[in-house]
């Protein structure tokens, strides 16, 4: 039997493992649990991807997007492994040929997303196959103590049990000590199997040079400008630009901000989740191929690039999280060469970040309103709760995000539970005749089959599937036709070629567990909830601003910060090593907290301050403590600015929907954040929709609740 080494040199080419690699796929070889928490562009795909071919059965894989199992599939193909992905681009033929080759046994990795997972269809197939390794990539998600929780990630463990998949293995490269425990306790992974790589990269240089807003493109532009294009002479080549991403937080700031380095002679493109897919993809593998230096981007760009010479990656606006500034600065210098991180950015885009997490936060009418429906259906004899996320979203006017965290909240309080999901409605297509279509089949199963026939009903080329119909029918037959019998059916039609089918409108079916649930006292509690989440939210963006403003190594802070203590053990030559002093400062600088001692930095003398065992690679340990820039004072509002832009709002809501909102609904107007109301009001067409983006959502909503009581 080939050792993983033998693997390691034969299908993947490389002579040996990296850091951590070798201890997590012999975790998984040997049968266990596993989590890998390893910085970014440490390798962590290998440690799914080589242990695959050593397993007897099918390696699960579920990642969170499609870049990311693009990326990953290319990868396995180019060496030969036998992958697949399932994903909403592909067509029901491609879908339908790779869970029969999965079926079959000829695929050792197979890639989904997790709302996949939901499909009543998929589940079905996956009861079919033998499973040896379920992978949960980006595996921080399934934590609420993360800075990126989906809900859908916490039914993971749930989906392992169902599916009798005997083992785990999760990955992620930002995940703080809370995070590494949650995830451990719900996959029921020993501690001694979780495998640490460290967040030190000795080759990235980490720079906090914060600017006002109004000063920023300038520094940017000359802080690249020793890789501006050359234009001095026809058919000269141009000086070669580093690879460089710049990061920002709005769509509008990536185009401006894109336009304006152009202008200024760099090869640059902006890239958000406004531009549609085919130039989005246009656009990564340029930067892939190195025809486009430079990517503008909001952080929809990244997940997935495996690009190793990328030598600046530089923060415009804040980043979301310190978690964020982690995986957004691990992109760089993947080759092992230096690599500069700049963040430029000041206190002005905080506004706009904590806006996002204020937004997050449903109305309290709303989750009443989701109490109510649940109430109504634990009285039914059944107590089931069918539930079609995007009705009860506009119904209820909570986004998709925080209504799904909301239902996973009712869950762990026992109030509901998961039971099934299914598709609302099938529709199908005959590609042979219905009447050769019943002659294949004989006794029941051809009376089964030409009821089917004689109750979907075609219009023109497609006919609707009617499950209610089709049971009523086969009643007073005396034919079995249940639900899950008619879609069996129909599904071995599509694979057998003679229908095409077709499926929409997600639910999802839940027991009402607790009936005679107090409503108003839950819905107090469940919003105190949401309330405590949005001032954790909070809290991390202010402990990134901290980081920012450290007056200790940043380094060593952000290894700090995710519990990482390979930051002992790795420290470089640098370390102690002497560094200036910014010419009159004359404010002190704390050492190291390891030391404890604070050093006064010399006023002007330009004398050598100790770094207190530092990286000697990061703004503190070149001697430059930031202090970020305060955003702009501005003027006070007024009554007659309400009457501008609120009151348009007000009397738009009174008309159509005959009642008046409250402060919070108008306060998401003003400042522009979504809700599902806002579609049927057109309230983006609304002159005061956004105007007060750059302001604290809590003055607006303050503000907006003190007018409106006048």
């Amino acid at each position: 039997m080939k050792s993983a080494r033998d693997t390691l040199l034969e299908v993947f080419g490389f002579p040996a493992f990296r850091g951590g690699q070798e201890a997590v796929v012999e975790r998984v070889i040997g049968g266990r649990s596993t989590a890998a928490i390893f910085a970014t562009g440490a390798g962590k795909s290998l440690c799914y991807q080589l242990p695959a071919l050593h397993l007897p059965h099918l390696t699960l894989v579920v990642s969170p997007l499609l870049a990311l199992m693009q990326d990953q599939l290319a990868f396995l193909q180019r060496h030969g492994v036998a992958a697949a992905s399932l994903d909403s681009t592909q067509d029901r033929d491609t879908a339908r040929d790779i869970m029969e080759r999965a079926r079959r046994g000829e695929l050792k990795i197979l890639m989904v997303s997790v709302e996949r997972l939901k499909n009543e269809r998929f589940r079905h197939f996956l009861r079919q196959v033998a499973i040896s390794l379920l992978v949960v990539d980006e595996a921080h998600c399934i934590s609420e103590w993360g800075h990126n929780f989906r809900p859908d990630y916490l039914k993971l463990p749930d989906y392992q049990r169902e599916f009798g998949i005997p083992q785990a293995l999760l990955l992620t490269a930002t995940a703080t000590p809370a995070v590494i425990d949650d995830m451990r306790a719900k996959f029921a992974i020993a501690a001694d199997d979780v495998v640490t790589t460290g967040f030190y990269r000795d080759n990235l240089e980490l720079l906090v040079q914060p600017v006002e807003s109004e000063r920023r493109l300038p520094a940017l532009v000359e802080w690249l400008a020793p890789q501006r294009s050359s234009r001095q002479s026809p058919g000269q080549q141009p000086a070669s630009q580093a690879p460089t991403i710049v990061y920002v937080t709005l769509q509008q700031t990536a185009e401006s901000v894109a336009a304006a380095l152009a202008n200024q002679g760099f090869t640059v493109r902006a890239y958000h989740a406004g531009l549609d897919s085919e130039t989005r993809d246009e656009i990564q593998q340029g930067f892939m191929r190195g025809e486009i230096p430079c990517i503008v981007a909001t952080i929809a760009f990244g997940m997935g690039i495996d690009k190793g010479n990328i030598r600046n990656v530089i923060h415009y606006d804040l980043p979301k999280s310190i978690e964020n500034y982690s995986q957004e600065i691990g992109r760089a210098g993947r080759d092992g060469e230096p690599s500069r991180c700049l963040m430029l950015a000041g206190r002005d885009g905080l506004r706009v970040l904590e806006n996002f997490v204020y937004g997050d936060t449903p109305e309290r009418e709303g989750i009443r309103h989701v109490l109510a429906e649940i109430a109504e259906a634990g009285r039914q004899p059944q107590r089931q709760w069918p539930v079609l996320l995007n009705t009860l979203s506009r119904d209820s006017n909570i986004r998709l995000l925080p209504l799904k965290t909301l239902l996973v909240r009712l869950e762990m309080h026992g109030v509901i539970a998961p039971r099934f999901a299914y598709l609302a409605e099938y529709r199908l297509r005959y590609l042979e005749e219905p009447g050769d279509l019943i002659a294949r089949f004989q006794g029941e199963r051809a009376d089964f089959v030409r009821l089917l026939v004689d109750n979907i009903a075609i219009a023109k080329t497609w006919g609707t599937v009617n499950f209610e119909r089709l049971y009523r029918a086969g009643v007073d037959a005396g034919i079995d036709a249940s639900r899950s019998r008619v879609i069996t059916a129909l599904e071995y039609f599509q694979d057998k070629g003679w229908v095409v089918l077709e499926g929409k409108r997600m639910t999802d079916v839940y027991e009402v567990c607790q009936p005679a649930f107090d409503i108003e006292a839950l819905t107090d509690r469940l919003l105190a909830e949401s309330q405590s989440r949005e001032r954790t939210e909070i809290e991390r963006l202010q402990a990134m601003l901290a980081l920012f403003e450290s007056d200790t190594c940043l380094t060593r802070r952000l290894a700090e910060y995710f519990g990482d203590d390979h930051f002992e053990h790795a420290e470089t030559q640098a370390c102690g090593q002497p560094v200036q002093a910014a010419q009159g400062c004359g404010q002190p600088i704390q050492a190291a907290r390891s030391c404890g001692q604070p050093v006064q930095a010399a006023r002007g003398c330009g004398q050598p301050i100790q770094a207190a065992r530092g990286c000697g690679h990061c703004s503190v340990c070149h001697g430059h403590v930031a202090r970020l820039p305060s955003a702009a004072a501005l003027p006070e509002l007024t009554d007659d600015d309400f009457e501008r832009y609120a009151r348009p709002l007000i009397e738009r809501h009174r008309e159509q929907i005959g009642t008046v909102p409250g402060a919070q609904r108008i306060a998401h107007f003003l400042c522009g954040l979504a809700m599902p109301v806002f579609t049927p009001l057109k309230a983006r067409q609304l002159p005061g929709f956004g105007i007060y983006e750059q302001r604290p959502y809590p003055e607006i909503k303050a503000w907006a609740n003190a007018c409106a009581r006048r």
